[in-house]
């Protein structure tokens, strides 16, 4: 995969495929690229898709400085500006979805329109609760344990089935492998924490769709829609049923691709 410098003084790892108006994805806490599977090839029939690693993950420079969700929603910009990409669609998943609020703030005239899949505005007492406990495994470079936290990001339905393991395995090489990678996955979980935005998004302009599913724990659908409810204008999709969890884009990838399409269609750069 490429590399590019850009202006926040790392250098970035990025995947550029499809052709189309550009849509920028934005990567959730501990995951790199690959980790958006199929789901981003379905994107690609429309859209000149732009993946990258958020800094310290994947192939990206960590650089110096606090991280924070402010800090990688510059990185962000800086990667559109430095691949001269001066307006683009936006699509982020959780810690994604958090970095999009933030990007669609401080450059509204960069994004064009915003799905933020599995989003939120600042933790309540439960998602403090949940975000901490799947936090302390990376403290303690706990790679078995952070795996088997991950968990909480799938259904009953996903867990349960016997195949599980071979699933799962294409994803393990996306997630952090290194101390660095770990330490970076901690401050990522810091960056989730101390997140809070409502009442600065009702000053987003960007048309915003909001996606969660019914299942989901870590982004549950009472913060989602708050989201919704504070931009203006924003559409509020819930995905119910089996497999609605946190991982949408691996346990309903047609489903969700369907809802981001559709919304996407009727935006223009």
């Amino acid at each position: 995969m490429p590399h590019i410098p850009v202006r926040t003084g790392i250098t970035m790892n990025y995947e550029i495929t499809g052709s189309g108006e550009p849509l920028l994805l934005i990567m959730g806490t501990t995951g790199s690229i690959p980790l958006w599977g199929g789901f981003r090839t379905g994107l690609e029939a429309k859209h000149q898709v732009i993946a990258f690693d958020n800094r310290g993950l994947g192939g990206s420079e960590r650089g110096e400085g606090a991280l924070s969700v402010a800090s990688m929603a510059e990185d962000a910009s800086a990667l559109l500006e430095a691949l001269e990409i001066p307006r683009a669609h936006v699509l982020g998943w959780s810690l994604g979805s958090a970095i999009a609020q933030e990007l669609a703030l401080a450059h509204p005239d960069q994004v064009a329109s915003a799905v933020m899949y599995a989003t939120w505005a600042g933790c309540d007492g439960y998602q403090r609760s949940l975000l901490s406990a799947l936090r302390l495994p990376y403290v303690h470079r706990d790679f078995e344990n952070a795996m088997a936290a991950t968990g909480l990001a799938y259904s009953p339905e996903m867990l349960d089935r016997p195949d599980l393991a071979e699933l799962m395995a294409p994803s393990i090489p996306a997630l952090p492998q290194t101390e660095e990678q770990m330490q970076v996955t901690v401050e990522q979980w810091d960056a989730d924490l101390a997140f809070d935005s409502l009442d600065r998004i009702p000053a987003i302009t960007a048309p915003t769709l909001v996606v969660v599913g019914e299942q989901d724990l870590l982004t549950p659908p009472r913060q989602a829609k708050k989201v919704a409810d504070a931009i203006p204008g924003a559409r509020f999709e819930l995905v119910t049923g089996p497999g609605s969890s946190h991982a949408l884009h691996v346990e309903r990838p047609d489903e969700l691709l369907t809802i981001a399409t559709e919304f996407l269609d009727g935006q223009r750069i």
